[in-house]
Order: structure tokens, then C-alpha cells, then sequence
């Protein structure tokens, strides 16, 4: 015991290189406690200087108001994927006939097939032509009957779809025999809207704010997406889609600018994911409505009438304090601030209040030409923009392969959706223990796997190459719930929409690329190019710098502070720290080593030894 105690004596007087050398040279089975002890004592330090973060710890982290402000973002997401696919189901199959009624005239008992047979030429094969028909004559029954037809013109009546279940676009403006139009290119036009309005909503949003933007564009979606059910022609529909997509890309930007900036911690990222979590829901509720709906009119009705729900939303959505406060409008900052106290039942400190003041003059003249000018913007928007066009890409092509294996459009639709929510759920897990930056390179490599195994994988083992399908829709599912994440926080406030808004547009960019390509009828070439696309990105996500558990920037000033020494940062995977963190850090690795030596030595002296007996 004595022995025992003379030890802990002389542990104690070492000095402490010797220690930390030791605890450098012993088995690192607690490294990954350390580095998670490193991540919060520098989120610590960091908070000393963020205001806001101490103010929304005094309003609550995640009191009911923040917990109301989230699940207002439900119906919008789920409303936001039925808009978004919908044009999936609208171009159902369908086999046309030339509309020949003009025979009724002179039979009006005639059977459907009887009309069929008397007015339409067939094919060598027997089948009926479907962009052909006989030249009506002024003949009696009898007479068609014994001597037919001969003569044949194009369709001049419109067509008629006998075999036909479900009211689709095809059948409703007779996009056949030259009029044909796919999916692909229905979605390329809704995603040159969606190009168009991340650049348009990006640049409002910082402008007007985050509450009139996503009022702006809850009422887009009433308007262009209730009101496709509405649309007399196919341009019109075209035009309707074109706009509604802008409103989506609108809602997109804003909510995630508004929760990112009410928001703190683990919290923030815990609100995104649900965000897209119902995203998916309202995919699979979309297909839902397409399997059990006969008329595409229908879909838009029954699908987009919570739309009007919205309407409460100009009472009850709250402005962003941080937008605010960046517009110079700090005593309408200080009225939010109150009120989401009041709604949380807490109490602001006056003395927290008082610190919030009017921002510097380069604060309220951001632009968008600073990602431009400003060196440190320039380079992670840059590389951010390459991912998103990445994963826009990789996410669409993965998205139609499933088109190349026959797999029914239910299934194509049901099947990921499934995946995509438990793939969603587990970046709670990634983020918590690796980190916005490894995260993202985790899901990305996932993703650049399973595009090199459906390019190795035999076509004939068909189920194989589907499964590598579905678990690469699933990384890609992964990957933009984090990415989504980790752009919002490495964008100032001051641009944050607009930056939001850019690299938006280069996912908007990825997702035609892919539309184009699959146009094509190319077969390896689009996973060759997603597989090279992602290895790309790969190396590019190194550049960036890690935000977990540092305080969001506000202004251009104060954001080269934030991300310094970036270069240095990605070369390991702890970001430097200040000496006062270095010390800190020393004595706690000092005195849980001292801790550690007294539990291990304190179960053996509760069995005092032989020589311990003699010494007493």
C-alpha cells in the first residue's frame, strides 16, 4: 500500500513532456474520446467571440419555438418531392388509334373493333397502324363492307386510346406520331427552371430576407403547382413546371438558410435531415397517389391541395435574427429574439442584448461579386460547386439505370425512397462522430464504389447490378443530406442564400448533364462518367475546411478568420487551435491520466498483500 502510494507520489512530480510522451508512445484506444474532447473545447473557445450563439443558448437551443420552426418545414418538403416527380407518371404508355368516328355515320351500331377493322390499315404483322388511317368515303355500310378501303391519309380527327386504363399526358394532348415527348425531356425543362431560380431566389433571399422568400415561394407553389391540374395545352403545362420548379429550388435555399440560421449545433444538422427525410416520404407518397389515381389532373388536385395550408404560414414563420442583424435592423432582431424567448419561457439578459450592435459598413454592401473578390469565398465555392454538379450528376444517372433493367416505375420509385430514409437517418451517426468533411468523403466514396461495380459486374447478373444501383442511390442520398449541411455553414450570412443558390445551380447543371446523356441510349459511358465525376470530387473535398462545432460567420470580415490556415487544416484532421486551447488540453490529458491510474490502482488495494499484513 505504501509502495502503492509513493508511485502515485512520483507520477505526480514527472514532469508533464514525459507524461504526454508516454501517453504518446501507449495504445491509442481512446484517441477517438480525445479528438472528440478537442472538437468541443474548441467549439468552446470559438463561442467566446459568436453573440449569437450565446443568445440562442439563452433563448434555448431547442425549445418549442425551434421545435415549431422545424416541423413547419414537413409539409413544404413532402409537397416539394410530389411536385418534383410527378412527371414521372405522366407519360404512361399508351397505344393510339387514328379517331375514325366518321364511320358512325353510316353505322352507328358498329362495335369498337368493328370500327377499328373497317377504318385503319394494318401492318405486315397485323397489328393496326397507329398514325394511318383510310380515306373516308361517301359510301353505304354494305358497300365498305364488300369492297373496303383502299386509300389511306395521316390521323387529321385526333386519336383514340381503346386499350387505355389511365388519363396520362399522351392521351389528354396526343403526344403521338411525331408529338412524342419523354420524361427525360419534361425533366430537363423543369431543371433549367430549377437552374434558373437558385440563381433568382439565392439572390432575393439575402436581399429581402428569408420570411418574404419563402412566403414568395409557398405561393409559387400554389399557384404553378396546384395549378397544373388547370393547363389546356402542353406548352402551358411545360410552362407551369418551369415555373413551379423555381418555387421549389426557392423554398429550398430559404428554409435551409432560416433553420441553419436559428439553429445551433447538432440541432442544426438534426433539422436538415428531417428535412429531407420527409422529402423522401413525399416521394413515396407521390407514388402512392400515381398507382391509385386514374387521371394525371387528379395527381395535381389531390396531391398539391395542401398547398392552401400555407396561407397560415405569413402569421406564424419567423424572420432570421442573424439576416437581421447583418441589414442593420437590430431592433427588429431584438423583437424576435424576445419573442422566441417568450415562446420557450426564457429570459434574454439585457446585458446579451445590449452587445448586439450595428454591423460594419463592408457587412451591409455583400454582393455577389465577393465570391469573386474575396480569395477564401472564391476557393470553397468553387470546390463546392464541383461537388454539387458531381452529385446532381451521380444522383439522376443512378436515378434512370434502374429504367435500363426494366424495373416497373412504382418499383424505380418505392424501392430507393425505402432505402433513402434509414441512408438519411445514419448521417446523425457519420456527423456526430466524423465530421461534415469526412462525412461527405464516407458517402462519396460509398457512391464512387458502387459506380465501379456496376461497371465491373457482368450485364447478364442483372439482380446484382440493380442491388448496386439501389446502395448507390442510397450513398448519393447520403451525400446530399451532408453536403447540404456542410454548405450552409461554410457560407457567411451575408451571402449564404446567394452562395446556397450557386452551388444549387451546379447541381442543377449535373442533373441535365445526366438527363442529356441518358437521352442518348448510351449505355457505360454515363456510369464511366459518374464514377470519374466522384472520384474527382473526392479529391476535392480535402480543400475544404471542416465546421463541426464552430460558429457560424455572419460577415465577409469575419469569415477568412473563421476557415485560416484552410491549407493546413485538410492536411490532418484536427484544425489548429490557440495556445490557451494547447494548454487546456495538456492538463486534462494530465489528469485523466493521473484518474485513470487511480481506478486501476484503488480495486487492488482493496486486497492488502501479504507484505502489507507484515508492514502493520
Amino acid at each position: 500500500m505504501a509502495r502503492e502510494n509513493n508511485f502515485k507520489v512520483e507520477l505526480q512530480t514527472q514532469p508533464s513532456s514525459k507524461i504526454l510522451n508516454q501517453h504518446e508512445t501507449a495504445p491509442r484506444h481512446n484517441s477517438w474520446s480525445l479528438n472528440m474532447l478537442l472538437r468541443r473545447l474548441r467549439a468552446t473557445e470559438g463561442k467566446k467571440d459568436d453573440k449569437f450563439s450565446n443568445i440562442l443558448d439563452a433563448v434555448g437551443e431547442f425549445g418549442t419555438f425551434q421545435r415549431r420552426l422545424v416541423a413547419l418545414t414537413f409539409i413544404p418538403n413532402v409537397l416539394s418531392a410530389v411536385f418534383m416527380f410527378a412527371d414521372l407518371f405522366m407519360f404512361t404508355a399508351q397505344k393510339p388509334y387514328c379517331n375514325a368516328s366518321w364511320i358512325l355515320a353510316v353505322g352507328p351500331n358498329l362495335s369498337e373493333a368493328e370500327q377499328l377493322n373497317l377504318t385503319l390499315p394494318r401492318a405486315p404483322n397485323g397489328s393496326f397502324l397507329t398514325c394511318l388511317m383510310y380515306l373516308p368515303v361517301a359510301w353505304d355500310l354494305a358497300s365498305i363492307i364488300q369492297y373496303g378501303l383502299n386509300h389511306t391519309e395521316s390521323c387529321h380527327d385526333g386519336w383514340i386510346y381503346p386499350e387505355t386504363k389511365q388519363r396520362s399526358l399522351i392521351n389528354e394532348f396526343d403526344l403521338v406520331c411525331g408529338k412524342e415527348t419523354s420524361t427525360e425531356t419534361v425533366q430537363t425543362m423543369f431543371m433549367a427552371g430549377l437552374l434558373i431560380g437558385s440563381l433568382i431566389f439565392g439572390f432575393i433571399s439575402d436581399r429581402l430576407g428569408r420570411y418574404p422568400t419563402i412566403l414568395l415561394s409557398l405561393l409559387g407553389l400554389i399557384v404553378f403547382g396546384f395549378g397544373t391540374a388547370f393547363v389546356n395545352s402542353f406548352h402551358q403545362y411545360l410552362f407551369f413546371r418551369f415555373a413551379v420548379s423555381q418555387a421549389l429550388v426557392g423554398y429550398s435555399i430559404s428554409s435551409t438558410s432560416l433553420a441553419t440560421e436559428w439553429l445551433v449545433g447538432d440541432h442544426r444538422a438534426h433539422a436538415i435531415i428531417l428535412e429531407h427525410c420527409f422529402f423522401t416520404v413525399g416521394v413515396m407518397f407521390l407514388t402512392g397517389l400515381a398507382y391509385s389515381l386514374p387521371h394525371w389532373r387528379m395527381l395535381f388536385l389531390l396531391g398539391g391541395a395542401p398547398v392552401f395550408s400555407f396561407i397560415f404560414y405569413i402569421w406564424i414563420l419567423p424572420e432570421s435574427p442573424r439576416w437581421l442583424m447583418m441589414k442593420g435592423k437590430v431592433e427588429e432582431a431584438k423583437q424576435v429574439l424576445c419573442y422566441a424567448a417568450g415562446v420557450n419561457k426564457k429570459t434574454i439578459p439585457l446585458s446579451l442584448l445590449d452587445k448586439l450592435q450595428l454591423p460594419g459598413k463592408k457587412m451591409d454592401k455583400a454582393s455577389v461579386l465577393d465570391f469573386y473578390n474575396n480569395r477564401h469565398l472564391r476557393k470553397v465555392t468553387l470546390v463546392m460547386g464541383c461537388v454539387w454538379f458531381t452529385v446532381g450528376y451521380s444522383y439522376f444517372t443512378l436515378s434512370f439505370k434502374l429504367k435500363d433493367f426494366g424495373v416497373n416505375i412504382y418499383f424505380r420509385q418505392v424501392i430507393p425512397s425505402i432505402m433513402e430514409v434509414p441512408a438519411r437517418l445514419c448521417c446523425i451517426f457519420l456527423l456526430e462522430q466524423m465530421g461534415r468533411k469526412w462525412s461527405l468523403i464516407a458517402t462519396l466514396f460509398q457512391g464512387t464504389m458502387m459506380c465501379l461495380l456496376i461497371l465491373i459486374i457482368p450485364s447478364e447478373l442483372k439482380s446484382a447490378l440493380v442491388l448496386m444501383v439501389v446502395f448507390g442511390e442510397f450513398s448519393m442520398a447520403a451525400s446530399v443530406t451532408v453536403f447540404f449541411i456542410y454548405t450552409a455553414e461554410l457560407l457567411p450570412t451575408v451571402l449564404r442564400a446567394t452562395g446556397l443558390g450557386l452551388v444549387s445551380l451546379a447541381w442543377a447543371a449535373g442533373a441535365i448533364s445526366s438527363l442529356v446523356l441518358i437521352s442518348q441510349n448510351l449505355t457505360l459511358l454515363p456510369v464511366f462518367l459518374c464514377l470519374t465525376s466522384a472520384i474527382l470530387a473526392l479529391s476535392l473535398c480535402s480543400l475544404l475546411p471542416e465546421t463541426q462545432d464552430q460558429p457560424l460567420s455572419d460577415s465577409l470580415e469575419s469569415y477568412p478568420l473563421q476557415f485560416r490556415n484552410t491549407g493546413e487544416d485538410t492536411m490532418s484532421d484536427d484544425t489548429l487551435y490557440d495556445d490557451a486551447a494547447e494548454e487546456v488540453v495538456k492538463n486534462t490529458i494530465l489528469n485523466a491520466s493521473v484518474m485513470k491510474l487511480d481506478t486501476d490502482i484503488l480495486p487492488s488495494s482493496s486486497q492488502p498483500t501479504e507484505a502489507d499484513r507484515k508492514d502493520d
